[in-house]
């Protein structure tokens, strides 16, 4: 009777124990048992269950799988956003100089004036006369000290001149455009900026490096001019010719005929090229790297 009221009690049941037996269905032979009670079942379910549950919180907060739930972002998306608008912000940059530069090289080989459409700075609109410049004891001493060091300098009035000559450009293999006699050199201070090179008629002009055709047209003071655009940012210019050979947009290799040697436009005086080489926006003497 006692063992009955035990088990009466909710705990006893709880640890009230059961033998849990497989066995074969055919023969009925025992294969495995086990014993167990319910406070056992239920530990052992509960443990599961609160394993789960922190198992599916790693997994939401701290992997990728939670981007495949609903309402989930991935953490990351803002910078990447930021990023590509960065990036973005850069590109339509650069393709607002090139279109300028494309437009202001446009304007060169047709003989106009290139219009000064430079964005303004930040500091263009400063008031300056507002600014007010006041000399320290210490650059009064500084100056003091260069002009005495500097007094006896025996080259402060001699003057220096300058050729613009690229070092990159002094590797790259040029293909003489034409074979001819050389009648106006390169000079920058006459508005020169080429080389007047005299051939006969008819003679074929080639490219002198490989490049991408930019400018082919025909313009009243020069005549039919063709442009290429070559690499580390060097242009070529072929003037005065008589017909084109190639069009905007085409791809020549170096030693390609390009256009027929002529006389075309008002400042022509007979048949001959005008030749010009620039480098990023300058123009250089093509006599320093091409034999004519």
């Amino acid at each position: 009777m006692k063992k009955n009221r035990n088990n009466s009690k909710p705990l006893g049941r709880l640890r009230h124990k059961y033998k849990l037996v497989l066995m074969d269905a055919g023969s009925y032979e025992e294969k495995f048992s086990f014993r167990l009670t319910r406070l056992g079942v239920f530990s052992v379910v509960g443990a599961l269950v609160i394993l789960l549950v922190f198992v599916t919180l790693y997994l939401v907060a701290f992997t990728a799988l939670r981007e495949y739930i609903p309402g989930y972002a991935d953490v990351n998306m803002p910078k990447k956003v930021y990023e590509l608008q960065q990036r973005a912000d850069s590109l339509e940059i650069i393709f607002r100089q090139q279109n300028l530069y494309i437009t202001n090289l446009r304007q060169v080989l047709l003989g106009k004036e290139v219009p000064d459409n430079t964005p303004p700075g930040k500091n263009d609109y400063v008031n300056y006369d507002t600014i007010t410049m006041k000399i320290s004891a210490e650059d009064s001493l500084l100056r003091a000290e260069y002009e005495q060091q500097s007094k006896y300098n025996l080259n402060q009035n001699q003057t220096r001149t300058y050729s613009y000559a690229p070092a990159d450009l002094g590797n790259m293999n040029f293909f003489p455009p034409i074979k001819g006699i050389v009648t106006r050199s390169f000079d920058s201070k006459l508005d020169h900026y080429g080389v007047d090179i005299v051939a006969r008629s008819n003679s074929a002009i080639k490219a002198v490096l490989d490049g991408t055709v930019i400018f082919s047209d025909w313009t009243l003071q020069t005549g039919y001019i063709i442009g290429l655009q070559h690499r580390n940012n060097l242009i070529s210019v072929y003037k005065h010719n008589s017909s084109l050979l190639k069009q905007e947009g085409a791809y020549v290799k170096a030693g390609e005929t390009i256009s027929i040697v002529g006389a075309s436009g008002e400042l022509s005086t007979g048949p001959h090229l005008h030749f010009e080489l620039w480098h990023n926006g300058a123009p250089v003497n093509p006599e320093e790297f091409i034999a004519f």
